[in-house]
């Protein structure tokens, strides 16, 4: 009989506990580590912007799964604990305390963490990140005594965290130093349509605003920025993007480049070990080129085909970035990559908040945006791997329905 194997995933997020559900649906019956640093079994992030954030949704509604899954699975959930290094050779983590654990198979899903402002008076009392669910019950508590709030990064933590605040009655004030909210991820056009949703709910923002200083003796009261204004507040949130965590893989020698560099399998430069979610930069075999995505559903679908690779089957992951983001009354999905687009269309009205924008390339459809449009993102995908050109006028024209698009649309040779 061969001796039971061991899969240690590194990382108790969404990624590192779907992954452990998939290894035991793929028919793995062997040991199932799965470590985490926080106190807390793994849990989903998008409400800690947005509803749990605003005390809508309980605790228990972030949970990924409930405490018997881990107990009915056979999964050894290990909260609350540190990997300090991976040994490669021996094929152990090393725990704080120096417990070693030894893998066959090793899955590295450490996700990523805010990038730290660097300003004089950034360690006051007041300034928040956002990114786990301590970081969210901190939020939220403070929200409770807080009047004036100043976002700083028009990103979309950011963006969602001040919608929250204005529904919970906060004064806020957003300082971006690009000349639009979202400009990197959507464009002027529609980073200036952000913009104004805010604004059209009373948020002051302002753009073109470089933060040079934080304020206040012990506790801030005011960010100043470089042009020389002053904006009073008693509360701040720091939203300027992430970091993934890969200083695990770096030391172990495993090869790093902006993510974990993976395969289309999920398999990093050291066999037997491979990475998924906000930490995975892995090849996609619809771009053919390395993709690293920072968002829910990438570490929602990730993991099962880590867990099939980690079991020596087939697999590629090759589904298109996806993420969607809720504002106040407007909600949107966003499917595909921009990169490289060189025209934008529409279909529907900017004005009423109802409308899909495509981003083309060469005449094809390359990513979409539905904005309170639901049940497209299937015809969008399906344009966008379809690589086949497309009429824009057809694509305006909301009497033309998108499935009709979708099936005249050749596949590209």
């Amino acid at each position: 009989m061969s001796e039971r194997k061991t899969h240690v995933i590194v990382g108790a997020g969404m990624a590192g506990a779907k992954a452990a559900e998939a290894l035991r649906a793929e028919g793995f019956e062997g040991r199932i580590v799965l470590i985490g640093a926080e106190q807390e079994r793994p849990y989903e992030r998008p409400p800690l912007s947005k509803d749990y954030l605003r005390g809508e949704v309980d605790r228990e509604k972030v949970y990924v799964h409930p405490q018997s899954f881990y107990v009915d699975h056979d999964i050894e959930l290990r909260p609350a604990t540190r990997v300090q290094a991976i040994d490669r050779r021996a094929q152990e983590v090393v725990l704080r305390g120096r417990e070693r654990l030894p893998f066959d198979r090793l899955l590295l899903a450490t996700g990523a963490e805010p990038r730290r402002l660097v300003v004089d008076g950034a360690d006051l009392e007041g300034i928040h990140y956002l990114r786990d669910l301590a970081d969210a019950n901190a939020l939220r508590a403070a929200f409770l005594h807080s009047r004036r709030l100043v976002v700083i990064g028009g990103g979309w933590i950011g963006a969602e965290v001040a919608a929250s605040a204005r529904q919970l009655g906060l004064e806020v004030t957003i300082v971006e130093p690009a000349e639009v909210m979202l400009e990197r991820a959507l464009g002027r056009e529609l980073g200036g349509f952000y913009g104004e949703l805010h604004r059209a709910n009373g948020v002051d923002v302002r753009t073109g605003a470089m933060p040079v200083r934080l304020e206040g003796d012990g506790r801030v009261a005011a960010v100043r920025l470089q042009d020389g204004g002053r904006v009073e507040c008693d509360l701040v949130l720091v939203g300027i993007g992430v970091l993934p965590r890969t200083a695990l893989a770096e030391a172990a020698g495993v090869l790093v480049e902006n993510g974990v560099v993976a395969t289309r399998g999920l398999e990093t430069s050291v066999p037997g070990i491979f990475a998924a979610g906000d930490v995975a930069s892995a090849q996609h075999p619809f771009y053919n080129r390395r993709v690293r995505v920072e968002h829910w559903a990438n570490a929602l679908n990730q993991p099962a085909v880590a867990a099939q690779s980690m079991l020596g089957k087939p697999a590629s992951y090759d589904r298109l970035p996806y993420f969607f983001s809720d504002q106040y009354d407007v909600g949107m999905e966003f499917v595909g990559d921009p990169t490289g687009s060189d025209e934008l269309v529409f279909r529907g009205d900017l004005a009423q908040r109802e409308f899909i924008a495509f981003w083309l390339s060469h005449g094809r459809v390359i990513a979409g945006m539905n904005v309170n449009v639901w049940d497209v993102v299937d015809d969008v995908r399906a344009l966008i791997t379809s690589r086949a050109g497309v009429d824009c006028e057809a694509l305006r024209d909301s009497d033309i329905p998108l499935p009709q698009l979708v099936s005249e649309a050749a596949p590209a040779a």
